[in-house]
């Protein structure tokens, strides 16, 4: 019989914090993970770690988990100098990472599709069991997810020879061994398994929103450590909203590249004079990681709201005043305390901010959309916000001008997703069987199956449901514009718009009150060509196809589904209008016009398309 869980020692932090005598004793953390059967490698369920080094020709021998001595040790020690525990490591910490989102989301994790080969066209399996991990894949201060092998990559390269933090200058630094790291390379691979379009850079949030939702995975993982958690709040007194190993990110990385701390920070400047965050800031940032920064800081100090409501009580009995930190050393009993409800908001928190992920329309997403998701999933799985996350959030957003549009202020009722005005009766939910699936592949072979049921639904009610389809962004009818991509075009036959069905996901969640929530996540999405000047938009969309004048983007629209599968009816359709010239435009000036063309020729160019993570990361 098999035991119940395996644990692993990892680095809570990186090796840079096991030079300090404060974090030395907690950076060698233990981790407790559902056992599973591990060949070598380890190579699971979810992950397959290949460890090669292609620009030495070199590979490591993989680690066997299973070896009896290390079972009962469990794992090999932290040490940067034993690429053993390198593999150990990054498998420890991207399974933390999945498991994290699998009780959050509710389903289990499934990577992106294997892209179209137009080789061997159809002919391959697109099914993609495991993410290959390589620990030393890269000789260079980068890391990065790639879309295109469906694998993470991880560098290793040398410290600066100015190095003032703890690095040895001109020392290996091993981007595997960061905890950050490994996490928020994690994090992209599974946010692009779900949605698969929010990697293309139609508007300044995007790309920077896949950056931020990464940063903050990794960041509240830090609070997963129980220990490193205790020893912050012993050190800071409680007081977390001040700068520490816990609000920090690659502390080592950071220092090693020349940024004299950590590679980024989830607590940003304030103001001296207002007391507050500079809620323009966003308007004059554009580069992913900065942008998204912003939006790390968001979350975090609405984090910080909640953790300090929490422990109001506590500061009232040891100092009087419970908006006080101590300014003495706390006691034990009251650091445990402390670092209970710091575990406890945390959580709370990721998991409200992955379960908003579904909420998100399929295309074109920004960060106000991403609050609304966040007050709307929340609301659905918590009905009674005794404790105010909900506002502490919204507070947070507002504080930096993350703001969304079309509403009418930013109450929480007015933040929620609508109901959609046209009723959907999608008649093909009603006849479906939603059994409750375990195997990853027999789930994404169901996913699939409804997803080309409800295509085929969508093509026989294009003109009967006209109203009911518009609303979701989409337009079917022979008598759409003409710059949506028609279906079997090759062949001649351009009078009905293509659809692309992207997921019909199952999601079983239990709120904290032990009520159940199931869900249908559906995403469908349309392509629309689009032109760099609206002169040319518009001759295109009267004539059709014009000689010498091809698309230079790609604009696209849709809608994502939240169905209530207690009663079979479409709860939220969250869209972006195929046929919004507004939005048309927007993305044609981010990319081609006024301040925006030098940031949107980089992240359109071609050559980045394929692995946009590789270019951004590089960029730091």
């Amino acid at each position: 019989m098999d035991p119940p869980f395996r644990r692993l020692r990892i680095y809570a932090f990186d090796p840079a914090a096991s030079l300090d005598m404060r974090t030395a004793v907690v950076n060698s953390a233990t981790v407790t993970l559902p056992w599973e059967t591990l060949d070598a490698g380890p190579v699971g369920e979810y992950i397959e770690v290949i460890d090669v080094d292609p620009a030495s020709g070199g590979f490591y021998l993989p680690v066997d988990l299973n070896e009896r001595a290390l079972l009962v040790q469990d794992g090999h020690a932290p040490s940067d100098g034993n690429p053993r525990f390198h593999q150990q490591m990054v498998y420890a910490v991207s399974m933390m990472t999945v498991r994290n989102f699998e009780r959050a989301l509710g389903r289990r994790v499934l990577w992106a599709e294997r892209p179209w080969d137009w080789k061997t066209k159809d002919t391959i399996d697109h099914y993609v069991q495991h993410l290959r991990i390589y620990p030393h894949a890269l000789r260079e201060a980068n890391a990065y997810y790639s879309p295109q092998k469906v694998a993470l990559l991880f560098g290793y390269f040398q410290a600066s020879r100015t190095d003032f933090g703890r690095n040895l200058p001109g020392g290996t630094i091993f981007s595997c061994l960061s905890h950050d790291i490994v996490a928020h390379e994690t994090t992209h691979a599974i946010l692009d398994g779900m949605h698969r379009r929010f990697i293309e850079a139609s508007n300044p949030d995007s790309l920077a929103f896949h950056e931020a939702f990464a940063d903050i995975v990794a960041l509240f993982q830090h609070f997963t450590v129980h220990e490193a958690v205790y020893q912050q709040v012993a050190q800071l007194r409680g007081d977390l909203g001040r700068r520490s190993l816990l609000s920090g990110l690659a502390v080592q990385f950071g220092n090693a590249v020349g940024h004299y701390g950590a590679l980024r920070e989830a607590i940003d400047a304030i103001d001296p004079r207002t007391g507050a965050p500079d809620p323009t800031a966003l308007d004059r940032t554009s580069e992913p990681h900065d942008r998204g920064a912003i939006l790390v800081a968001a979350v975090f100090d609405a984090f910080i709201s909640i953790y300090r409501s929490r422990v109001e009580d506590l500061l009232r009995i040891s100092t009087g005043d419970g908006s006080k930190f101590p300014d003495t050393d706390l006691h034990p009993d009251l650091i445990s305390r402390m670092t209970t409800e710091a575990t406890k908001a945390a959580g709370h928190v990721l998991r409200m901010c992955i379960r908003a992920v579904d909420y998100l329309p399929p295309v074109d997403i920004n960060f106000g959309d991403y609050l609304r998701a966040l007050i709307t999933a929340d609301a659905d799985l918590v009905s009674d916000d005794s404790r105010g996350y909900r506002i502490a959030v919204i507070e947070a957003f507002r504080r930096r001008g993350i703001y969304p549009k079309d509403c009418r202020s930013l109450s929480v009722d007015s933040l929620l997703w609508e109901k959609p005005e046209t009723p959907i009766e999608i008649d093909w939910i009603t006849e479906a069987e939603f059994p409750y699936l375990t195997d990853r592949r027999d789930i994404y072979e169901a996913n699939g199956r409804r997803c080309a049921d409800l295509y085929d639904w969508l093509w026989d009610n294009a003109n009967i449901s006209h109203d009911a389809i518009r609303s979701m962004g989409l337009w079917l009818r022979e008598d759409a514009p003409k710059t949506i991509r028609r279906r079997n075009a090759e062949e001649g036959a351009r009078t009905r718009p293509a659809v692309e069905v992207h997921s019909v996901r199952v999601a079983n969640r239990v709120g904290p009150d032990g009520d159940q929530e199931r869900q249908l996540i559906i995403e469908i999405t349309q392509e629309r060509r689009g032109f760099r000047t609206a002169e040319a938009q518009k001759l295109v969309e009267e004539k059709g196809r014009v000689k010498r004048i091809t698309a230079d983007f790609v604009f696209r629209g849709g809608a994502t589904l939240i169905v209530d599968l207690r009663t079979r009816q479409v709860r939220y359709c969250i869209a972006k209008d195929i046929a919004s010239t507004e939005r048309l435009r927007a993305q044609r000036d981010f990319q081609f016009g006024g301040n925006s063309e030098a940031l949107g020729a980089t992240y359109f160019a071609a050559a980045d398309r394929s692995e946009p993570f590789a270019f951004v990361h590089r960029m730091l």
